[in-house]
């Protein structure tokens, strides 16, 4: 298994996995153009990076963070999205060696926290953002489509 940053050439397979992760979450819909052109947007930024597992060349996990101010710290903090790893190679350690290498790369940038959202009804991913040192906090995520 490598940990990488991801490239352009990596973003049908990291659409193909953010299909399967907002097939389970209910507040998403997969759209592989969407999520495509999102992917393209977030590699483009100074401010956002994109980590990817991959398995004899075959990119099979990822993360995404992107980097905010707040005003709570009152310097900058990552925003994680997008932790997935295929069905097929969960439970191997990937997800965890994704997370270590984006918390790294924060580190490394000064980010004062790390954040993340998951679903709710998630509770494999719930658990598994236990197991790797993360702790709810009593924010609740609301959204408005615009």
């Amino acid at each position: 298994m490598k940990i990488r940053r991801a490239t352009q050439d990596d973003i049908p397979a990291m659409a193909e996995l953010l299909h399967e992760l907002f097939a389970i979450e209910v507040d998403f819909t997969p759209d592989f153009a969407v999520q495509s052109e999102g992917l393209s947007r977030l590699l483009d930024r100074e401010s956002a990076e994109i980590f990817v597992a991959e398995i004899r060349r075959q990119v099979v996990g990822m993360c995404t963070v992107q980097i905010h101010i707040s005003t709570a710290k009152g310097r900058e903090v990552g925003v994680v999205e997008d932790v997935v790893v295929d069905i097929e190679h969960r439970g191997k350690g990937m997800g965890a060696a994704l997370l270590r290498t984006m918390e790294e790369w924060a580190v490394q940038r000064g980010l004062a926290r790390l954040q993340l959202l998951a679903d709710r009804d998630n509770n494999p991913a719930l658990g598994f953002y236990r197991r790797q040192g993360w702790h709810a906090t009593n924010l609740v995520s609301w959204m408005k489509q615009l």
